[in-house]
């Protein structure tokens, strides 16, 4: 688990966030569900993995972590690569930019 950073955490539960359902028109965006004590994983085969994470090496954890940005977008690319943006993704009126018409 030490080989894990928060960044590549974060950016897991990004993934496992995104659904073919977060790409339609939805009255409102809902909001992820992310548990204290799990560690999420985007994998270098592209898989995501969730682990239970202790407390003996929470520290080392933390040590190369990074946190995210307020304001930033998660998403899979059609090649299947996983991208964030910071940055704008809203129109004004509150509308998702990046929404189907």
């Amino acid at each position: 688990m030490t080989g894990i950073s928060a960044k590549t955490f974060l950016i897991a539960a990004a993934l496992g966030g995104l659904t073919s359902s977060a790409f339609a028109q939805a009255a409102a965006p809902t909001p992820w569900e992310l548990t204290s004590g799990t560690g999420y994983a985007y994998g270098k085969d592209g898989k995501t993995v969730a682990y239970k994470l202790g407390t003996n090496n929470a520290g080392t954890l933390l040590k190369g972590a990074k946190k995210v940005p307020k304001g930033t977008l998660f998403f899979v690319g059609e090649n299947g690569q996983l991208y964030m943006r910071t940055g704008p993704y809203l129109e004004d009126d509150g509308k998702f930019k990046f929404g189907a018409n």
